[in-house]
């Protein structure tokens, strides 16, 4: 495809994610109404692709959805619940996660240097929606990327099996390591990273709808329900602000 044609294409599809943003709310589930219903989310996604067995509850959940550094997002499209992620943030007060249990002679090292680590997980989308929306899984991993900024982290993880690889390659996350077993799901899981502070601005570049301001940052992660104490930070590492077109 000549160079011409391929930004013209390059910015179409831009410019529809943008557009797509604008439909999108992103939504901190602090209620267990809210839970349960990421949760059935999570089963009907899971069974669907062949990743778990059926279960009697309908339901898929485990102990790092109540970590005190942990945050369950869902993902509503025109007011529809279609994606969720959960984002846990791992340092060296806060080790505890999910990747800490399957690849800890990586995530050990990083915590012992002082590093914070940003460890989504669970990204799951609603099966009747996600064949339809091929900008889903951006949206949805748009989180991951707003986690990185406001928790000031050095490296950016993505537990993922190896015929999802290519996807997080064009978002500049390389592999760390071969598969392995991933407790409760059927198919291994390997381990990709990004050196966020030295790759956020070529990620930005390519996908400027990635970009997000302090104030919905700020929105996002904090806690007003239970006894889920704020991780806060103090302020932004990179600032990045959503361009307006």
């Amino acid at each position: 495809m000549p160079a011409a044609r391929l930004d013209q294409s390059q910015g179409r599809v831009a410019a529809r994610r943008l557009e797509l943003l604008d439909k999108v709310e992103y939504r901190l589930a602090e209620t267990d109404a809210d839970r349960n219903d990421i949760y059935r989310l999570r089963y009907r996604a899971y069974l669907k692709e062949g990743a778990i067995d059926p279960n009697s509850l309908g339901i898929v959940t485990d102990r790092y959805d109540t970590l005190p550094n942990s945050w369950i997002f869902g993902v509503f499209f025109e007011g529809r619940l279609t994606s969720s992620l959960r984002v846990t943030v791992a340092s060296p007060d806060h080790p505890d996660s999910p990747s800490m249990d399957v690849f800890p002679d990586f995530l050990r090292p990083w915590l012992a240097e002082g590093k914070r680590v940003v460890d989504p997980t669970r990204f799951v989308a609603d099966p009747d929606c996600a064949n339809r929306m091929p900008e889903l899984p951006y949206l949805t991993l748009r989180l991951a990327n707003l986690s990185c900024e406001y928790f000031r982290a050095e490296i950016g993880l993505a537990s993922v099996r190896a015929e999802h690889q290519a996807f997080y390659r064009r978002v500049f996350m390389t592999p760390v390591c071969p598969a392995r077993h991933y407790p409760g799901l059927k198919k291994p899981i390997s381990l990709m990273s990004i050196d966020f502070p030295n790759q956020h601005q070529k990620l930005y570049a390519r996908y400027p709808f990635l970009r997000s301001t302090p104030f919905e940052r700020h929105k996002l992660f904090e806690r007003h329900i239970g006894n889920h104490a704020a991780l806060r930070v103090a302020g932004p590492a990179q600032p990045a602000v959503r361009p307006s077109a």
